[in-house]
């Protein structure tokens, strides 16, 4: 976590704010049209501690490599993989009554045999309709819709052709090695598309048979990165932790003293919605803004926590500039 995103409490900031109730250029001479600052707030219900805390999915796909990564490193283990980390980078977790951040680094490399699916482009016409699984009405070529498979086998398809429909310039190409994807994560390597029962096959995007893919599957000795995940320990108890979350995750921490009168009502009005202003904007929304730390914002933010009145949001500021 990058010192920006600590713990900031900004009860009075002038200094900072010198520049935006002015701000109402646009980047081209224009300073006749404002720019509009809207703060929004949403209610987390969760207390910090438990809102940073990382629990596994209920899925095969992820939340299995997830628990038996966890059940490996906890408290003092690790655990390798190939090709794919099972946890997210840097997530908070909680074992034997301590809690832990897990982190994983590159160890080494390995050669091993894994399959590889990749898919062909196809014309409409050249299947018939996929209303349900293996369903070949019409005069084309008899073909399966993508949402009739399990999850594993679908999601594969679907990354397969979003890359496809963008010409590998979309963000599912990182997921690609190459024009294939390579199945790795358990579920995938027990799923269809592992066991060949999906080899050749037509399988199609929509129930009317659109966006038809010949499906093509090898097995291939590739050399996949080696992945070790470890648990670092980061408090003793639950008091400990939530230090460690006030001061690593909290981005702003405010009380009643922190802003005047004026300022925490317009504060209030925000809680649970969004408030709006366009400049030159009220000492009050400035003072506000300086006290979230978006003060001198340039973009728009989202994604941000803050503690007030013994309760969590996550708020966000969204700067709508004329063009």
């Amino acid at each position: 976590m990058s010192p920006s995103r600590r713990r900031l409490l900004q009860a009075t900031a002038p200094a900072v704010l010198a520049g935006l109730a002015g701000c109402t250029s646009d980047g081209f001479g224009n300073s006749d049209q404002p720019t509009e600052y809207t703060l929004s707030i949403d209610t987390v219900d969760a207390s910090p501690t438990e809102h940073a805390l990382y629990e596994p999915s209920d899925d095969a796909l992820f939340g299995d490599p997830a628990r038996a990564a966890l059940a490996a490193i906890i408290p003092d283990g690790t655990h390798r993989t190939y090709g794919f980390t099972p946890l997210p980078e840097d997530s908070y977790v909680a074992g034997e009554s301590r809690y832990f951040q897990t982190d994983s680094a590159v160890t080494g490399r390995q050669e091993m045999d894994r399959t590889l699916v990749r898919v062909e482009s196809l014309d409409d016409d050249a299947v018939g309709d996929s209303d349900s699984e293996d369903s070949g009405e019409g005069t084309g070529e008899e073909s399966i819709h993508v949402d009739s498979l399990n999850r594993p086998s679908a999601r594969v398809i679907k990354i397969l052709h979003s890359n496809s429909a963008t010409r590998g310039a979309g963000a599912s190409a990182d997921l690609l090695r190459d024009d294939a994807y390579v199945l790795r994560r358990p579920a995938e390597r027990d799923s269809r598309l592992a066991n060949g029962d999906l080899d050749g096959r037509v399988i199609t995007m929509t129930e009317d048979g659109g966006f038809p893919y010949r499906v093509s599957i090898t097995t291939e000795s590739i050399t996949e990165t080696e992945q070790t995940t470890q648990a670092i320990p980061v408090a003793d108890d639950e008091a400990g932790f939530r230090e460690v979350v006030f001061a690593a995750e909290i981005d702003a921490e405010l009380d009643g003293e922190s802003l005047s009168r004026s300022a925490r009502d317009l504060l209030d009005r925000a809680l649970g919605g969004e408030y709006t202003e366009a400049t030159p904007l009220s000492t009050e929304y400035e003072a506000v803004l300086a006290a979230l730390g978006v003060a001198t914002a340039d973009d728009s933010l989202n994604g941000r926590l803050l503690w007030y009145g013994e309760q969590l949001y996550r708020y966000g500021l969204y700067i709508h500039q004329p063009e």
